[in-house]
C-alpha cells in the first residue's frame, strides 16, 4: 500500500483497463447463506426467546459493536486511517468490527474501497451506485457480489500482512462462537438469539438500508467535483449508525475522523475518538480544518 492519503482509496490499484461500469452480479453463497441463516433464526426464534434481559443484551451488543468496531475500528481507523492509535487498540477495535458479523477485515476494506473508487468516476455499475429499486438492491447487496469485466487490483499493505487480521479474515463467522457461549452462560438461548442472530441481522440489513438511502435521497451540503455518484445525509439514522449516516459529509471529507460536522449532527464515533485522544490513546486526529487541500474538490450543493 502506498503512503496514506486520507482522501484517497488507498488499498486499490487502478490498472490501465480497469473500469467500474461493465460487469455482472452473481450469487455470493458464503454471505448469502450467513445472512439468511441469521435472519431466519431471528424471525423463527426471536418471539419465543424474548425477554427484557434479551432486549437489553441486543441493544448493548449492537451499539458496542457498531460504535467500537464498524464505525471507529473498521471505517475511521482501518480504512481511512483518520486517526492513529496503538497497534493493540487498533486490533481490539477491528475485532469488534469483525463481531458486527458482516465479514472479515479484508473483505470489508475491498468492498468499501471498490465502491468508493467507482463512485468517484464519471459512471459506474448500478450495483456500486445503489441505482436499482430497493428490493433489487437489497438482494444484490446482501446476497450477491459484483464481478467486473475489468477490475482493479488491491494491495492491503501492512494490514494484509498482519497475522491477526489474516486470522480474523479466515474465521470471521467463528468469532461469534465465544460471544454466543458467554451469552448462553449469562442468560440461555434468549441471550444468544438476541445477542448474536438478531444483532447480526439488524446490523447487516441496517448497513444496506442506510447505504441505499444515502445514495438516493436526502439533504446535501456538498457536491464532489467530477464524481458520478453523490451522497446524501440520512439524519434519522445518525444515532444508530454512530454518525456514519452523515454520508454527504463523508463523501466531501472522506479522511476526516469527524463525520457529523455541523451543529445538531450527532457523531458518537467521533466523540469516542475524542475520549481516546484525551486518554493519550489516539493522536493525529484528522478533521476538515486540517485538510484544506480537499476543499478544491468540493462545491456547495445549493450553488449547483
Amino acid at each position: 500500500m502506498h503512503q496514506h492519503d486520507p482522501c484517497a482509496v488507498n488499498s486499490l490499484i487502478e490498472t490501465p483497463d480497469s473500469s467500474p461500469v461493465s460487469g455482472r452480479v452473481v450469487w455470493d453463497p458464503v454471505h448469502s447463506l450467513w445472512n439468511g441463516a441469521m435472519l431466519t433464526a431471528t424471525l423463527s426464534l426471536g418471539a419465543t426467546t424474548f425477554s427484557l434481559g434479551a432486549l437489553a443484551v441486543f441493544v448493548v451488543t449492537t451499539g458496542a459493536t457498531l460504535l467500537l468496531g464498524h464505525s471507529v475500528g473498521f471505517h475511521r481507523r482501518l480504512i481511512h486511517a483518520s486517526f492513529d492509535c496503538p497497534p493493540w487498540l487498533e486490533r481490539l477495535l477491528v475485532w469488534f468490527g469483525t463481531l458486527v458479523g458482516m465479514s472479515g477485515p479484508f473483505w470489508m476494506i475491498r468492498t468499501h474501497d471498490l465502491r468508493d473508487w467507482a463512485q468517484r468516476q464519471s459512471d459506474c455499475h448500478d450495483y456500486l451506485a445503489h441505482r436499482r429499486p430497493m428490493a433489487v438492491d437489497a438482494v444484490w447487496q446482501m446476497h450477491g457480489r459484483l464481478v467486473l469485466d475489468h477490475p482493479p487490483t488491491f494491495d492491503l499493505g501492512r494490514i494484509g500482512r498482519d497475522p491477526f487480521y489474516r486470522f480474523l479474515e479466515r474465521t470471521w463467522m467463528l468469532q461469534q462462537v465465544p460471544v454466543a457461549a458467554a451469552l448462553w452462560l449469562m442468560g440461555g438461548w434468549g441471550f444468544v438469539v438476541w445477542g448474536v442472530c438478531a444483532r447480526v441481522s439488524i446490523s447487516v440489513i441496517g448497513h444496506w438500508f442506510v447505504g441505499h438511502l444515502a445514495h438516493r435521497r436526502g439533504p446535501q451540503t456538498w457536491l464532489v467535483c467530477e464524481a458520478g455518484v453523490q451522497a446524501h445525509d440520512v439524519p434519522w439514522a445518525a444515532i444508530p449508525t454512530m454518525g456514519e449516516a452523515w454520508h454527504n459529509n463523508h463523501h466531501a471529507w472522506p479522511g476526516s475522523a469527524r463525520i457529523g460536522l455541523y451543529p445538531g449532527q450527532s457523531d458518537w464515533g467521533f466523540r469516542f475518538i475524542q475520549v481516546l485522544e484525551r486518554l493519550g490513546l489516539a493522536w493525529d486526529v484528522r478533521t476538515p480544518e486540517t485538510m484544506t487541500e480537499r476543499a478544491a474538490m468540493l462545491r456547495q450543493a445549493k450553488s449547483c
